[in-house]
């Protein structure tokens, strides 16, 4: 458990269910927990972090245990422990209308997820986790990052021209029409696709310099599903939260209060209490 972060005079707090395996080695994960925390500072708001291992995402009361989290963050970390539990995790927030967030290993899976299960892509896979498959969604990276290190995935390292949709939610997000955001990923999506994610109701919200697909958010009204190949979390800092994040939180804030009004939440649910910290995994995976 991570050391509580208490903000003074804060009343309401949220819990985040942070789909992925967590590696404390790894270059990209540990940044979700700061991100969050930023993010939380920003709104004066009380956050709770749980990673959620994908091979328990597989078990029989993953639902009823996913809805007691007011937002859902698919992490990096790809290829996962459970292929299945992580598309498992996004498609319980994309068919409850749950608060998500996808960051470059979700972003794949996002993709994936909603190949299968609404355009009935049934061998839709990445060539990172099935490089034989007739189907894939996800593909090798084309053009690496000019200035990369020499080990590094070939999209590593920031980026500065992102451009976003005018008109989108993730425009309304920023503000701007083009930004710099920082990647770490060896896979995007494989542009022969790019009809079949807005037939899957998916709009194009970001785009790499020369048109590559880096972002997506729900084309219908939801109460907030967004990912992206690229990780904002790496960018957040304790007075500069990323506005991806906080817009996420604000969002899992707001569906904690619908929860409430509506009586979705469970009368026997434990209330997380005020503070921010993070929940890892035991070492057998366990909730």
């Amino acid at each position: 458990m991570g050391n509580p972060v208490q903000f003074h005079g804060v009343a309401e707090s949220v819990q985040i269910g942070i789909l992925g395996d967590y590696d404390q080695n790894s270059p990209t994960l540990p940044s979700i927990e700061r991100a969050i925390a930023h993010a939380a500072g920003e709104l004066q708001l009380a956050a709770r972090a749980q990673w959620l291992p994908t091979d328990s995402l597989v078990q029989a009361e993953r639902d009823k245990k996913l809805a007691l989290f007011d937002g859902l963050w698919a992490a990096p970390g790809s290829p996962y422990k459970s292929f299945d539990g992580m598309l498992g995790g996004i498609e319980f927030a994309r068919r409850n209308n749950w608060p998500f967030l996808g960051t470059c290993g979700g972003f794949q899976y996002a993709l994936i997820e909603c190949a299968r299960n609404v355009l009935g892509i049934q061998d839709a896979d990445s060539a990172e986790n099935n490089p034989g498959a007739k189907t894939l969604i996800i593909s090798p990276v084309g053009c690496a990052l000019p200035g990369r290190r020499g080990d590094a995935p070939k999209l590593s390292g920031p980026a500065p021209v992102i451009r976003i949709l005018p008109g989108s939610s993730l425009h309304s997000i920023y503000g701007k029409d083009v930004v710099c955001e920082e990647f770490f990923c060896n896979y995007e999506v494989n542009p022969e696709f790019e009809g079949a994610i807005v037939d899957a109701g998916f709009s194009i919200a970001a785009r790499g310099e020369h048109g590559e697909i880096r972002a997506i958010e729900s084309s219908a009204p939801t109460t907030f599903f967004v990912a992206t190949l690229f990780q904002p979390q790496l960018s957040s800092r304790p007075n500069q939260p990323h506005p991806i994040v906080v817009q996420f939180l604000r969002a899992a804030r707001s569906w904690r209060t619908r929860k409430r009004e509506d009586g979705v939440l469970e009368s026997s649910r434990e209330d997380p209490g005020s503070g921010a910290g993070v929940s890892r995994p035991e070492p057998d995976g366990s909730w």
